[in-house]
């Protein structure tokens, strides 16, 4: 039986050598098919990998109440510039319900460039500020130094807390601490440094950035766009936090029971959700594609083997009078269908992991290649070639043995 097997398989294979071009043509859907799913999957994969991962540094008992949404969904323009801006007085709302133990005003502005009288950035300094409870309500984590106090917020100081690519830039291999640097003309002192991040969902570095006093950004920058981080009292109770901050909200906004809320509310779980939804849409996409590609190689297999069978109707009309049954005729040519259609997998997926690997080398995106990927685009390879390949071998196994004899 093995040795049939065996025997098959070098049959299929000579089929291949025999007119590669061919072959390769044939095959070329499958291998688009197979390289589109692993590398997409790939992508999404290492993604989502590194957002359970940050959102898992920001605590599970922290979320954030903002005027504006991620993306406008399917609010207009002119309805988004006239939600209410938070102020200082919501913050102070929010910081006395029962759940809550700190809430931070904050702010942000990307952009931007630092520089001493030796040295500069490029203009994309990412600029953070907050109220003193920031670094606790957003889980920031130190290396060095100390976070900015509540009267350092409450005086404007200029003091800030800085990442360590900003720090490697203005000051390579010195400590930065109790040093000195200028942004938007102002001096600032250094008083403590970030542990190193890397990048997310490979874009920029996290740590190109320089966290504030929010009352120095604003006497800087203005208000661009006040929102509230919150850390309840534990993650028990986050559910209940968020509903306190909801009514609250409401409340303070003039909002009737049948009006939507005028805010947004952020934690984990809504950020996962949101990466959940968009990964699911690339996957339905990239297997769409792949399904195309597939049909397109299982018609190029249906064509290859009907090809094989009228070459070789001789060879089989010689084994069916030597005494070959027709199973083994159908399985010798279906197999070989699928041994055809295993390889432009197996291409496909050495071509979609080597992209995967490419992509994480060259423009460090965190891709990482799922097993899963690789067995479903290998059985649907196989599928596809049994698939379209089961009829060419069934008009094999049905030839007259005496007719195929006298074919030439």
């Amino acid at each position: 039986m093995w040795m049939a097997f065996w025997d098959t398989v070098r049959l299929a294979f000579g089929t291949f050598r025999s007119n590669p071009l061919r072959s390769f043509l044939t095959l070329l859907g499958i291998v688009i098919g197979v390289t589109t799913v692993v590398s997409m999957m790939s992508l999404i994969e290492g993604l989502k990998n590194q957002v359970n991962d940050q959102m898992s540094e920001l605590g599970s008992d922290c979320f954030q109440v903002q005027r504006l949404p991620f993306g406008q969904g399917q609010l207009s323009v002119a309805e988004l510039a006239r939600r209410p801006r938070f102020t200082y007085a919501d913050l102070d709302a929010i910081r006395t319900q029962p759940s809550i133990a700190r809430a931070a005003g904050e702010d942000s502005k990307g952009g931007q460039k630092a520089s001493t009288s030796e040295r500069e950035t490029r203009p994309n300094l990412h600029v953070w500020a907050g109220t003193a409870e920031y670094f606790y309500t957003n889980a920031v984590s130190l290396d060095t130094g100390r976070p900015f106090t509540d009267a350092e917020f409450v005086d404007g100081r200029r003091v800030a807390v800085i990442g360590k690519d900003l720090a490697d830039t203005l000051w390579p291999g010195l400590d930065p601490l109790g040093r000195e640097f200028r942004l938007l003309g102002r001096t600032f002192q250094v008083v403590g440094t970030l542990k190193r991040r890397g990048g997310f969902l490979g874009g920029g570095s996290q740590d190109n950035q320089a966290m504030i006093p929010l009352s120095t950004f604003a006497s800087m920058f203005g208000v661009r766009d006040f929102r509230i981080s919150i850390q309840a009292t534990s993650p028990e109770v986050l559910q209940r936090a968020q509903d306190e901050v909801t009514l609250l909200m409401r409340r303070r906004h003039g909002l009737k029971p049948e009006e939507p809320d005028d805010f947004f509310l952020y934690n984990n779980a809504s950020a996962t959700e949101m990466f959940n939804n968009l990964s699911s849409a690339v996957s339905a996409a990239s297997f769409g594609v792949c399904i195309l590609s597939l049909l397109v190689g299982g018609i190029g297999i249906l064509n290859i083997m009907l090809v094989a069978v009228t070459e070789r109707t001789r060879e089989i009309g010689i084994r069916k009078a030597l005494g070959a049954k027709r199973y083994r005729i159908l399985a010798q040519f279906a197999l070989e269908a699928v041994v055809l259609s295993l390889v432009g997998g197996a291409v496909g997926v050495a071509l979609g992991a080597g992209l995967a690997h490419l992509a994480r080398w060259m423009i460090n995106l965190p891709t990482e290649v799922p097993l899963w990927s690789v067995v479903v685009s290998l059985v649907m390879s196989c599928g596809v070639g049994l698939l379209f390949g089961i009829y060419p071998a069934a008009r094999a196994a049905k030839l007259d043995p005496v007719e195929a004899m006298r074919s030439e």
